[in-house]
């Protein structure tokens, strides 16, 4: 038989470079993505999901009871990296708190503290880097907590 000009035959070891290179493009893959999936994720959120079930109704509780309170705190990141947290109801001598870290990749996170501003704002001692934030909150006065997350973008 003669060979047709141009075309050529698919031998063993064209099958051995297409399958090998196949599979290596994959496990490639696999092993990036699982990489990022193990660095992104910070830690779980609750030990042991059946003992949290348990607290859940005093979670609730407690959380009526923070309600019941009637203060309400908005986070605002002035130009400067400070946060800003407007209040309403809360008292005058009301201390605030915050752990800030960051939702995905980054595992950084640290602690703010606040000063009360003559406007009846707080403002935090120490400015946030640029990019996202998770900060929970925490106003406490005279043996009152209130607690809240919050996303800054």
């Amino acid at each position: 038989m003669a060979k047709q000009a141009g075309r050529r035959e698919f031998t063993g070891r064209h099958m051995l470079f297409t399958m090998t290179g196949g599979f290596g493009i994959v496990m490639a893959v696999n092993f990036y993505m699982a990489s990022l999936a193990t660095s992104g994720f910070g830690g779980v959120i609750v030990e042991n999901t059946y003992v949290a079930s348990q607290k859940f109704n005093g979670w609730l509780d407690e959380a009526e009871k923070q309600d019941a309170l009637g203060w309400s705190v908005q986070p605002v990141r002035a130009d400067d990296g400070h946060l800003i947290l407007q209040t309403e109801g809360v008292p005058e001598l009301a201390l605030a708190s915050a752990t800030i870290r960051r939702p995905l990749g980054d595992l950084e996170a640290g602690e703010l503290s606040f000063s009360r501003m003559p406007d009846g704002t707080f403002r935090s001692n120490t400015p946030l880097a640029d990019g996202r934030w998770i900060v929970r909150l925490q106003m406490t006065s005279a043996g009152q907590s209130w607690k809240k997350e919050y996303r800054l973008l």
